[in-house]
């Protein structure tokens, strides 16, 4: 039984969008990966500078420590991480046979348009090269579950209900 979901793509790819509303439809626990970075890393992208894989190491040991603590108290999670690398993946989903990967694939000009659309948030669009960059897409042993991001939110969370990856019974009571 699927007890976390991990919601991944580049920034702008709705990540946060998509899992509020599967958490919310599932009945489960929503955690936003941008929390688990440390101010440092914030400072570093808000300068428009990318984190290196050193800076990252923290980042998804905190949302790996997360995902397991849901694990071990049956509380299910859906949780966002960009995940651009498979190595990242291994971390927080690894051998983990209850954790499912969900991932919101676009384009380079659909996601531009949509970050240049959200001024507030601390990554800036002149970081997306790089995110495209970095992104190796999950290979087909890793079993994740692609959605494509020109279908609105609420499509690509009625196709996520349908999949029987994640399983319906799987809803928290």
């Amino acid at each position: 039984m699927v007890k976390a979901i991990v919601v991944m793509g580049v920034s702008g790819s709705g990540k946060t969008t998509v899992a509020r509303l599967l958490a919310e439809r599932l009945g489960w626990a929503f955690a936003e990966a941008d929390e688990f970075h440390s101010p440092a890393n914030v400072a570093k992208m808000r300068a428009g500078l990318p984190l290196t894989d050193d800076d990252r190491r923290p980042w998804l040991a905190a949302i790996a420590a997360h995902i397991d603590a849901a694990r071990a108290t049956n509380k299910p999670v859906v949780i966002t991480c960009s995940a651009l690398k498979r190595r990242y993946r291994e971390i927080l989903v690894g051998s983990r046979p209850d954790v499912a990967l969900v991932y919101l694939k676009g384009d380079y000009d659909t996601i531009e348009k949509r970050m240049a659309a959200r001024p507030h948030h601390y990554m800036p669009v002149s970081l997306l090269k790089s995110q495209f960059e970095a992104l190796e897409e999950p290979a087909a042993d890793e079993r994740a579950i692609v959605l494509d991001i020109r279908r609105s939110p609420e499509e690509l969370v009625d196709r996520l209900e349908l999949d029987p990856c994640l399983r319906r019974d799987d809803r928290a009571k």
